[in-house]
């Protein structure tokens, strides 16, 4: 089973930057896994924001962050997302999540079904 921590939210103002971090357990180093980062805004579904494949590094983004965010790993065990240009917008909880890389990024980042998803971290953008 693959266990999931975040780190790295904070309260920051619109246009300042955060990079999150998630750190993955249990991720084998033959496993083809992808690893996304979700948010969830008060009142609103989850949005898939970015997704990377751990063993290929492809990366994926919604149209909302990209050009902003940047999702990175060291092809181990963590996934980091820069988030540059913060807008109020992009205020909520942020969660990484884990799957098999059985599908095209983007298909996986709508899909939202995923095997693992850690416990959150508080992004708060104040205008």
């Amino acid at each position: 089973e693959v266990q999931l921590v975040e780190s790295g939210g904070s309260g920051v103002q619109a246009g300042e930057s955060l990079r999150l971090t998630c750190a993955a357990a249990g991720i084998a180093s033959d496993d083809d896994y992808a690893v996304c980062w979700l948010r969830q805004a008060p009142g609103k579904e989850f949005e898939g924001v970015s997704c990377i494949s751990i063993t290929e590094g492809s990366t994926a983004y919604s149209d909302s962050v990209k050009g902003r965010f940047d999702i990175t790993t060291d092809a181990k065990s963590m996934v980091y997302l820069r988030m540059n240009s913060l807008k109020a917008e992009d205020t909520g909880v942020y969660y990484c999540a884990a799957t098999e890389y059985d599908a095209p990024l983007p298909v996986l980042m709508q899909r939202g079904d995923f095997r693992s998803r850690g416990h959150g971290t508080q992004v708060t953008v104040s205008s």
